[in-house]
């Protein structure tokens, strides 16, 4: 069999870190299909000429992890784009709130994060995993603000209960780095103020995502054991990697 091979990266005019998940080594050799996982910045943008790029995709559903306030602020994906909407809110401390790190201490400071989506968030977070399940609802767009952080937690856990290793999983986290820079860009012109003293945020260095996948087997021995504590089903995991390995 010849294997599938896809653009990782689909270049939107204004979405700006929107990638496939797909094509990575999984379970039992396994890959992960592609063109059925995506992972994506904020979709309000998602208009005119992206709206027919997006529309070819046959995305059937969106999970927005956002708060309701950064919805009723920005936007969410318009009705017209067709596509099933869940606003699964992935709860978490306000990052404002919390001291920032030096310059030698990002990893750690990012990966603290992350640990406390899984905790705060497992809510939001088991919603997704349950619904990403579900290969009726496939193709998904999985969505925060920027497609880093609860984005990346929630592809993250994702794509390691599909066997993919840390070091695929890391790398794909740390894809992030190139498309933030015309995000990062967008936001200076448009929200100044979300990007000037919070550039410690804008990271995704891989060791972040080694540090919280590391955290999280230690407090609940595996990454599968964590997903089970927060409610998935041994159903529900089996449908993951049924649907979303490839044969």
């Amino acid at each position: 069999m010849v294997a599938e091979s896809y653009s990782r990266n689909l270049p939107f005019s204004k979405a700006y870190n929107f990638r496939d998940v797909g094509g990575y080594a999984g379970l039992d050799g396994r890959r992960v299909r592609w063109r059925r996982l995506f992972r994506a910045d904020s979709l309000h943008r998602i208009q005119d000429g992206d709206a027919e790029a997006f529309a070819a995709l046959g995305v059937r559903t969106v999970i927005d992890l956002r708060r309701p306030f950064e919805v009723e602020k920005f936007g969410r994906v318009a009705d017209d784009c067709g596509v099933d909407y869940h606003n699964l809110v992935v709860r978490h401390v306000d990052w404002d709130g919390i001291e920032q790190p030096g310059e030698t201490g990002r990893e750690r400071w990012l990966a603290d994060r992350y640990l406390n989506f899984a905790e705060d968030g497992r809510e939001g977070i088991a919603d997704s995993l349950r619904l990403i399940a579900d290969p009726v609802a496939a193709p998904v767009v999985v969505h925060c603000m920027a497609g880093k952080d609860r984005t990346g937690t929630v592809c993250a856990l994702t794509l390691s209960l599909l066997g993919v290793s840390d070091e695929d999983i890391a790398a794909d986290y740390a894809l992030t780095t190139e498309a933030m820079r015309p995000l990062t860009e967008y936001l200076l012109r448009t929200s100044p103020e979300s990007v000037n003293g919070n550039e410690h945020m804008f990271d995704s260095p891989a060791e972040a995502m080694h540090m919280f996948l590391d955290d999280l087997r230690a407090l609940h021995g595996s990454v599968e054991s964590y997903a089970r504590d927060i409610g998935v089903t041994d159903d529900q995991l089996a449908s993951l990697r049924s649907h979303l390995l490839q044969p």
